[in-house]
């Protein structure tokens, strides 16, 4: 027997646009009332986004989006007796707390002060909130409702007050951002601490800044099984009915199944490039077209992610770019059907070399040269961008900015990354995985051997190891935190650590001022990884 209809409401939201995040938390209530819901769950922070960061240290910011909060509740107030749950901040006491608040006939019945803050990776909740300590457990036709915020759940206490206090569901309101296997975690850190609850998993979706949420949003029963499963990566909208016991009975659909990790990959990459593009303002992207396999995964990704119609690809051949090259870039540009230029660049270098003559007179012939012929491609980009709107997708991936194979103010020139948290291998078989759907990059551009050509018969080995061996370095080095002793008896050369690790830690300047991009992996250069640019240590 049914008693409780509930709606979760997998959305996305944008940072700082309190009417537009008040108008989907609103739409979707509206439809949470068409269909005859009892309760609605809305995403972590959904009025205000997620991450606010610095916004929430303003305090017309958090004076705006509470006046938000009571105007939505008044607006939601025909909707007779729909407890919608909203995220969003609450000031009291002179303190700063992540919330949610059960809004229903026009009143704030409760409001829910998240208890666990994470401070770690990507997270700094500590900067902004302080804790909560009191639970929070309201009835809905008899059906008792605990609510817990996010990184509540992967803790046992929080889940436990709730049970304690009679809670026979527990919703919990999430902004967990995406990385590889982060869904079979959620599931296996949450299910032991809500076992004997049915659980509502409800997730935002959406890119924001070097953040990626996939939604994924699912419901388990009592005895830690799936019921429902929403989609990746996509906004969603599901239903769960529950029995007098607060037991999913009765589902909307089958569980979505989501799709390899592969295919999540290109759709959180795609995802990240529409939404920094659109939430700021952008319509058009522009990069750079070597004849090379990352720039050619770029631009497949852009296309993917904004319309053939919005991205423009330049070709700037030099001396040293090889006529394959140049075949295979206007190849894939026709192939997708993007607008594609070709500015040769060999006038302009020897313009440098000339003006640079004397001052380089005596000296021997180096990258300096190189980083010439990259950073004239960087500043053409910028003009066309400057000139068109047209916003500069970077194409470098995560194993040469960790090496610093990568020029400051060249290719790295640009307002997006998008796969900066790519390795040079993943990057490979993202290439191949894209061909498979429809052969959009020419085969020769995958089977070839990578170079910068920036210099005659050049190839990225000449200067770094194989990527097989560079980026099981750089995964242990970086993403799992090893020493060097722990990677040498993994079995990799000494000598091969050693130039990897002093190449992370030189080219960390160069990071720094490297345009943000999306993590996907456990640890992404950026807000994820925060070094000190100079620093005496040597492991």
């Amino acid at each position: 027997m049914t008693a409780v209809k509930l709606g979760l409401a997998q959305i996305n939201m944008t940072v700082g646009n309190l009417p537009a995040n008040a108008a989907k938390v609103a739409d979707a209530a509206r439809w949470a009332h068409g269909q005859g819901l009892d309760v609605l769950l809305t995403p972590e922070l959904a009025l205000t986004g997620y991450p606010a960061e610095d916004l929430l240290l303003r305090p017309q910011f958090v004076r705006q989006q509470e006046a938000q909060l009571g105007q939505l509740c008044q607006d939601m107030a025909s909707y007779t007796d729909l407890h919608v749950v909203v995220g969003h901040v609450r000031e009291q006491g002179g303190l700063l707390y992540n919330a949610a608040s059960v809004l229903v006939n026009g009143r704030i019945l409760a409001t829910y002060f998240k208890h666990e803050l994470p401070d770690y990776g990507v997270f700094d909740e500590k900067r902004y909130f302080a804790s909560g300590r009191d639970p929070l457990v309201f009835t809905v036709k008899g059906v008792r409702f605990g609510l817990n915020i996010c990184e509540d759940a992967w803790f046992p206490d929080s889940p436990a007050r709730a049970r304690a206090q009679g809670a026979q569901a527990l919703l919990v309101l999430n902004a967990s951002p995406y990385s590889l296997g982060k869904q079979d975690e959620r599931h296996a850190q949450i299910a032991a601490h809500v076992a004997g609850m049915t659980m509502v998993y409800l997730n935002k979706v959406g890119g924001q800044d070097e953040l990626v949420f996939d939604g994924a949003s699912f419901v388990l029963d009592p005895a830690g099984g799936v019921a429902m499963r929403l989609p990746v990566f996509e906004e969603a909208l599901g239903i769960v009915e529950l029995d007098t016991q607060g037991r999913p009975v009765s589902l909307s659909a089958t569980p979505h199944v989501w799709p390899d990790s592969l295919e999540q990959i290109w759709r959180a990459l795609t995802l990240a490039v529409h939404d920094y593009l659109a939430k700021g303002g952008f319509t058009r992207a522009v990069l750079g077209l070597s004849g090379g396999i990352d720039s050619a995964l770029v631009l497949a990704l852009a296309v993917d992610a904004l319309g053939a119609a919005n991205v423009r690809a330049v070709m700037m051949p030099s001396r040293y770019t090889a006529d394959i090259s140049l075949v295979d870039a206007r190849e894939m540009a026709q192939g997708l059907s993007v607008a594609y230029e070709e500015i040769n660049i060999a006038g302009l270098v020897q313009a440098y070399d000339e003006a640079l003559a004397p001052q380089f007179k005596g000296l021997p012939v180096d990258s300096t040269e190189e980083n010439i012929q990259a950073r004239i491609r960087g500043n053409l980009l910028m003009a066309l961008s400057n000139k068109s709107g047209a916003l500069v997708l970077t194409t470098g991936n995560k194993s040469e900015l960790a090496t610093g194979y990568c020029t400051l103010y060249g290719d790295m020139a640009g307002g997006f990354a998008v796969i900066k948290d790519v390795p040079k291998t993943l990057v490979y078989r993202l290439a191949r995985w894209r061909n498979q759907r429809s052969p959009v990059i020419p085969q020769r551009i995958i089977t070839r051997p990578p170079s910068a050509e920036l210099r005659p018969d050049q190839t990225d080995q000449d200067s770094l190891p194989a990527y097989e061996v560079l980026d099981a370095i750089i995964e242990a080095y970086v993403e799992r935190n090893e020493s060097v002793a722990q990677i040498q008896a993994a079995g990799f050369a000494p000598e091969v650590i050693a130039q990897v690790v002093r190449l992370v830690r030189l080219s960390e300047y160069k990071r720094r001022q490297g345009a943000i991009g999306p993590k996907i992996t456990s640890r992404a250069f950026g807000r994820d990884w925060r070094y000190p640019v100079t620093n005496g240590f040597r492991e």
